[in-house]
């Protein structure tokens, strides 16, 4: 499993995952919140199966020393 989610991404994603979930516990927003898991867990593995097919990655990437 290759990282494609870089930092800024990954912290978007728990913070939005997190305001979700907080807002399906509270009853808030109701059961779609909980959908938060799943942009949680994307940016805790730092891995999301949506970017693969499409070629896409947010991480810098890396330079070649000489």
């Amino acid at each position: 499993m290759k990282t494609n989610v870089g930092s800024i991404d990954r912290v978007i994603r728990i913070a939005v995952g997190l305001a979700l979930v907080a807002g399906a516990v509270s009853g808030v927003i109701g059961m779609w919140g909980w959908l938060g898991v799943i942009a949680i867990a994307t940016g805790v593995f730092r891995f999301c199966p949506a970017y693969m097919p499409f070629g896409l990655s947010t991480c810098r990437t890396e330079t070649k020393r000489s």
